[in-house]
């Protein structure tokens, strides 16, 4: 990330203060899901990790990292909370091992940007071997310092186990090191709302409503477009909180006047013309608002100086990741001691998500309804929340607003957990046909037990029919289009707080009543499908699972495809290997243009233009040249898309399936009130010519949809047409 923050606007000492640094979970006794909590998992294809509660070196439990197969990488990752004073960090713990080979285990830590890294590597830890201490240490910079990042790895084949995790800082405990603090700014060293907002309930009548819409379109405005609030001179949540008991129930006139010298108390700024090339542009900033919203002329004057300030290229609230230009928020802070935030907190994680969505949403367009419209719906919702369900509940509402499948509360939201259920069936359903079908079972004994079978229809639930609970939950179901809100709701339908659900179905024509079983999630014990990325259907027919993807074996497998008739590229899956193009040039003759982004900028948040287009290039006179079929369907999302419309460019290619998830770009999380977290796509893609790809998704060459009858027969019948085209 890129932070180039202009030093004489900060408050700057470079002190360590001591502070108490919590980090839970080292030893990962704390769990969910058979997890470790606290940590990200990385694994794919047949390697995994778990909780084991036989196997460990202390307390009750250890982590496993499993690779049947041999992997690239399966382990853990976190981010340290802080940076540290002190010259070194160490991080030991404990490993056991079972036959490793053809890789290693070990801990690892990397301290970004570029400042040190290690692996364990050299140490060697393969074979079996007994529980042994192991430990590495880095130097420390921490003037430099922007992340430090601690994981587990097991690489190659084999089993290792990890426990009791230990970080020190020059021999302390991290839990007990100085943190170091980096130049401070007065955004920083504003204190006074830390313990709550002062604001127990908000004035919803319907003049006040207005001042509170308004309020939320300058205080955005002034957040992305002011200089000095740019230039971290503000805690602009905390700046909310004084302005808004001011305005509250004031008249249009009075509530301008309040505005007008609430601006003016921020500084000076100066302006320049800013010059855009409107042959790239894509969106324009969406500031009508402030000419046709009824200002007075003194009020609208002084916003529309600020369209021409001359702004930093680094916003305190909002920055780019660098060399990608997606928007980062990191200092949004999430204000996590309460999952149920006051009212005025309740009214600021929607002004902050509306105006994020405002400025640097690269699909604003997208949304299709006047989104200032949706604005003033929400103002009730938030600030009108009972509880914590409530809020969490409006906060999904307005996020499924946006028509983003990235976008959607993630993380283990309990609140959503006990809305939607917190208990799991044994089934698993598609929708094909616009019904619920049964395509299988997570756990096969507990799935018999049932007394479903494969290509079941789901009629009803708990006495509702199964049409109506689609109804009622599309609104809670952010996704790009109705296929991917479909393939989501398939998940929840069968969730429950209670032991059983009750269900009708169709089977063959005749209506049966089943009850069915539901587990908490560690007793669920769904089965582990893992499947290998290329395979030989026939000795003409070559296939890739692209849920393995590896491009280690590439070169090999195509060395094996030579003179066969066609290859299928399956992407209903998410590549784990970003191949794009290192497989992309393996199927083409010559460079070809697949891509384009757009982005935006601290300079005028809001303006999207187009990047150049970008290309894989080609093989030459060595490229595949028989055929190739790329399968997708609304599983196909984000990378997948991205790989499929590269990979589509290859003259011999044709795509077969169904519409995409039609959300791809970069992903930047979003942390909101109450410690809720969310994403967004953060860059624009599009294809050279500019047509649209989110929402649209990939629209295949040859459209298949799964029937009821195909499912019932265990037919994929996407890959059936594709081979018929192969071998025609």
């Amino acid at each position: 990330m890129k932070k180039n923050i202009t030093a004489f606007l900060a408050l700057l000492f470079f002190a360590s203060y001591q502070g108490q640094t919590k980090i839970d979970n080292l030893n990962f006794e704390n769990n969910e899901n058979n997890l470790p909590k606290s940590w990200t998992i990385i694994d794919g294809g047949k390697s995994t990790i778990s909780i084991d509660g036989k196997e460990k070196y202390e307390g009750k439990y250890s982590v496993l990292a499993e690779a049947p197969e041999k992997a690239d990488m399966v382990g853990m990752m976190r981010i340290l909370p802080e940076n540290y004073a002190g010259k070194k960090i160490t991080i030991s713990g404990y490993i056991k091992t079972e036959n490793v080979t053809e890789g290693f285990a070990g801990f690892w830590m990397r301290i970004d940007p570029k400042i040190g890294f290690n692996n364990m590597q050299d140490k060697g830890i393969k074979g079996t071997t007994p529980w042994t201490k192991y430990e590495t240490t880095l130097d420390l910079s921490p003037a430099e310092t922007k992340k430090i990042f601690i994981g587990t790895l097991l690489t190659g084949k084999g089993k290792a186990w990890f426990d009791d995790i230990k970080i020190t800082i020059d021999g302390k405990d991290i839990q007990e090191a100085a943190v170091f603090q980096k130049k401070q700014f007065n955004a920083d060293l504003d204190k006074e709302f830390d313990n709550g907002s002062k604001i127990s309930s908000i004035d919803l009548s319907k003049k006040n409503l207005d001042n509170l819409k308004n309020l939320g379109l300058i205080w955005g405005y002034l957040k992305y477009y002011h200089p000095n609030v740019a230039e971290g001179k503000y805690n602009w949540d905390y700046e909310l909180f004084r302005i808004l008991p001011k305005i509250s129930g004031t008249s249009a006139q009075e509530r301008d006047k309040i505005l007008t010298e609430w601006i003016k108390g921020l500084g000076t700024f100066q302006t320049e013309k800013i010059a855009i090339d409107s042959k790239n542009v894509k969106i324009t900033p969406d500031l009508n608002w402030i000419t046709n919203s009824g200002f007075s002329k003194e009020l609208s004057d002084l916003l529309l100086q600020l369209k021409d300030a001359k702004r930093p290229k680094a916003n305190y609230y909002l920055d780019f990741y660098e060399g990608v230009g997606n928007p980062d928020f990191e200092r949004e802070k999430p204000y996590e001691n309460s999952t149920y935030p006051d009212a005025g907190f309740r009214l600021l994680s929607l002004y902050r998500y509306w105006n994020i969505i405002q400025y640097t949403f690269p699909y604003k367009n997208l949304i299709q309804e006047d989104w200032k419209g949706v604005l003033s719906e929400f103002i009730p919702k938030f600030a009108d929340s009972k509880n914590e369900t409530e809020y969490t509940l409006s906060t999904l509402e307005i996020i499924a607003r946006i028509h983003d499948t990235h976008a959607n509360v993630w993380g283990a939201n309990k609140a959503l957990e006990k809305h939607f259920g917190a208990r799991y069936s044994p089934v698993k359903l598609v929708f094909a046909e616009n019904k619920a079908v049964v395509n299988g079972f997570h756990n096969d004994q507990l799935g018999a037990e049932t007394g479903l079978q494969t290509g079941d229809i789901i009629t009803e639930v708990n006495g509702k029919s199964v049409a109506q609970i689609v109804k009622e939950m599309l609104k809670l179901t952010p996704a790009s289009n109705y296929p991917t809100q479909l393939r989501d709701i398939a998940k929840k339908l069968l969730k429950s707080n209670v032991e059983t659900v009750t269900v009708k179905i169709s089977r063959n024509g005749k209506s049966e009543s089943k009850t069915i079983k539901t587990y908490e999630f560690k007793d669920l014990n769904p089965k582990k499908e893992t499947r290998e990325f290329f395979k030989m259907l026939d000795d003409k027919t070559g296939y890739f699972y692209m849920g393995s993807s590896d491009s280690k074996k590439l070169p090999e497998i195509f060395e094996q495809m030579k003179g066969t008739k066609g290859i299928v590229i399956d992407f209903r899956s998410y590549p784990p290997d970003f191949v794009v193009f290192s497989m992309g040039k393996l199927l083409k003759q010559n460079s070809t243009d697949f891509v384009k982004f757009t982005q935006t900028t601290n300079q005028m948040p809001g303006l999207f233009t187009f990047t150049p287009n970008l290309a894989v290039d080609g093989n030459g006179a060595d490229y595949y040249k028989g055929k190739i079929a790329i399968l997708i369907n609304e599983t196909t999302q984000s990378s997948a898309e991205y790989h499929t419309m590269a990979f589509r460019t290859a003259p011999t290619a044709k795509v077969f399936g169904s519409t995409t998830a039609g959300a791809d770009g970069n992903v930047s999380r979003i942390l909101l009130p109450g410690n809720i977290s969310t994403m967004i796509s953060g860059i624009g893609i599009y294809y050279p010519d500019g047509k649209e790809t989110q929402r649209i998704g990939i629209v295949p060459d040859v459209e298949v949809k799964p029937t009821v009858e195909g499912i019932k027969n265990n037919k994929d019948e996407v890959l059936d047409k594709a081979l018929e085209w192969i071998k025609s």
